[in-house]
């Protein structure tokens, strides 16, 4: 049974830089952020971690991932769908992302076809077992709803929604009527009051156009990616098709670390272009040690990372695709650190966003007004004689202040 905040001890933050500079207290009480103050002014009949030197930030969100394939790169042949197998990578790969950050998952999971229903149960055991730690959501990936399988196709889905999963995904463009298709998908989507979370490359502007009038108005709303085929339009087209997206309030989710089950073409959209359209932009990390990426991480930090590194995002908006706007994207309340709001967090050891973002290897992580996860990292330089003294490096071991682990 889930806690009630009464259960939940109450816990102080000491001496935690924000992402603003000011350095503070945080008391959270329950599942939320009691109170905010500046250094040294709150107190607590709890537990007190010391967070002087690491940076408090409102914990990301892993918005694309893959559940039914994660951490099988290295087995033989096809990888195993029977529900246990399943449940155990997906609760192994739930805490890698735990231990990055990520407090919430949405995770792709195929259903119907030779494997029918059971990776689904996997990945719905692991979230059951994964309950106070993060949260796990289950998008039901149908194969073809028209045509000779379509009624199969259809019958699985529903059967995937009654279960349990919470969002219906899929890949129009491998149906043979992409259109019927996604129909089939609305209609399921309002009968059920469900998210659409659909995977497609980008880039046929036509069809991206045909599924943002579909989808216009759907609440909840349409998330569509990886969309790495907008970066190969034109700078007119990609900008037209990407007033669409706007209008319709179509939310593009990039996987900037590569791979994506069901993806044809790799690489990123233009996240600058959209954001400049008004469209809302997440990044997720896609395969995670899969056939389509052999060494994914898993790590929302690196997502971010890469779109303000070679996408020019700043920093601030590079970690908005993977906190606030993505968790906006999955229907999650916003966080904020400040009184009344969910106390979802992440400290990485650093002084701002930018370090952060770079060596953050040091972390603790807060989902539900707990600390779940801790990552510990030590940078240790050893005595090498003249050529440290004269580098002005220490002789002996540092803890970590955002940098990675040492020699």
């Amino acid at each position: 049974m889930p806690e009630s905040p009464s259960d939940v001890p109450s816990v102080l933050l000491g001496g935690a830089r924000l992402a603003d500079g000011r350095t503070v207290d945080v008391r959270i009480g329950g599942p939320g952020i009691e109170a905010v103050g500046t250094a040294g002014s709150l107190t607590t009949r709890g537990t007190r971690l010391d967070l002087r030197g690491y940076l408090l930030l409102p914990a990301p969100v892993e918005p694309h991932a893959h559940a039914d394939t994660t951490l099988t790169a290295t087995a033989g042949g096809t990888p195993s769908h029977r529900p246990e197998d399943v449940r155990r990578r997906a609760t192994e790969a739930t805490l890698l992302q735990l231990s990055h950050g990520a407090t919430a998952v949405r995770a792709h999971v195929r259903v119907g076809g030779v494997h029918g229903l059971g990776a689904l149960e996997g990945v719905l055991a692991a979230r059951r077992s994964l309950r106070g730690l993060a949260d796990l959501t289950a998008v039901a990936v149908p194969g073809p709803l028209t045509g000779a399988a379509g009624a199969d196709g259809l019958a699985a889905l529903r059967d995937a929604l009654e279960m349990g999963a919470g969002v219906i995904g899929g890949c129009p463009g491998l149906d043979p009527d992409p259109a019927g298709w996604t129909e089939a998908v609305l209609d399921l989507a309002a009968a059920h009051d469900s998210p659409l979370d659909l995977h497609t490359d980008g880039d046929d502007p036509a069809h991206l156009a045909r599924l943002a009038a579909m989808a216009g108005g759907l609440r909840p709303g349409l998330c569509l990616g990886p969309c790495a085929g907008l970066s190969r339009l034109p700078g007119g087209e990609a900008a037209r098709t990407a007033d669409r997206l706007a209008a319709a309030a179509v939310t593009v989710v990039c996987v900037p670390q590569g791979g994506c089950s069901g993806a044809r073409l790799r690489g990123t959209p233009p996240v600058r272009l959209l954001r400049a359209a008004g469209v809302r932009v997440v990044a997720g990390s896609g395969a995670l040690r899969d056939s389509s990426n052999p060494v994914g991480r898993g790590d929302p930090l690196e997502a971010a990372y890469l779109l303000a590194s070679q996408h020019g995002l700043s920093p601030e908006h590079a970690y908005d695709t993977v906190a606030g706007a993505a968790r906006a994207a999955l229907g999650l309340p916003g966080v904020r650190v400040e009184a009344g709001f969910p106390a979802e967090l992440l400290a990485v050891r650093g002084d701002g966003l930018a370090g952060a973002l770079s060596l953050a290897y040091s972390r603790i992580v807060v989902h539900r007004g707990r600390v779940v996860a801790r990552t510990s990292a030590v940078r240790e330089y050893r005595d090498f004689g003249a050529a440290a003294a004269t580098l002005g490096l220490p002789h002996q071991g540092r803890a970590d202040s955002g940098s990675g682990g040492g020699p």
